[in-house]
């Protein structure tokens, strides 16, 4: 990666911190559907991202994330939870497209495939964080409901900046 590629990435994560930390933390629809856009700095950087950096980039978007939100580790952990699982994503859909080297992104990917990378990541993402805040198992049905409706909004609100970014 190119140190223009690198300077690129990294304004993409501050932009999608701004907009998490300054626009988004307080955005809830019907009081389920929770928007957290930032997960898309880790899912939409390079596929050859080394681990180790994905680990470290994803544990630092989800810190300062948790700083702003006073949610104590709650998105960090979740964070890097998905960037440790991306690669092995990104490698079961090349292995099964039979391609040598992936791209990530709507344009490369195409929508049904990006849709199938960046549903279950964010799935993932979102039951690790509402099972983690939630305090009983009596709101299990509550929190079942803010997971469904909170991936639907986050993966559609992605999708909808990965087809209006230039990329």
């Amino acid at each position: 990666m190119s140190l223009r590629e690198a300077i690129q990435y990294f304004l993409m994560i501050l932009l999608y911190l701004f907009l998490q930390i300054f626009f988004l933390r307080n955005m809830v629809a019907f009081n389920y559907a929770f928007c957290f856009i930032y997960i898309a700095g880790v899912l939409l950087l390079p596929a050859d991202t080394d681990r180790m950096y994905l680990l470290l980039i994803g544990f630092a978007i989800g810190f300062t994330v948790d700083v702003f939100s006073n949610t104590f580790g709650m998105h960090a952990s979740a964070t890097v939870l998905i960037a440790y699982l991306r690669p092995f994503l990104i490698h079961y859909q090349m292995k099964s497209k039979g391609a040598e080297r992936a791209e990530v992104g709507i344009r490369a990917q195409g929508f049904g495939a990006f849709l199938g990378y960046i549903f279950p990541l964010v799935l993932l993402h979102h039951a690790m964080l509402f099972f983690i805040e939630m305090n009983y198992f009596g709101m299990i049905l509550y929190t079942l409901i803010r997971i469904g409706a909170s991936t639907l909004f986050t993966t559609l609100l992605i999708i909808l900046l990965e087809l209006f970014s230039k990329r």
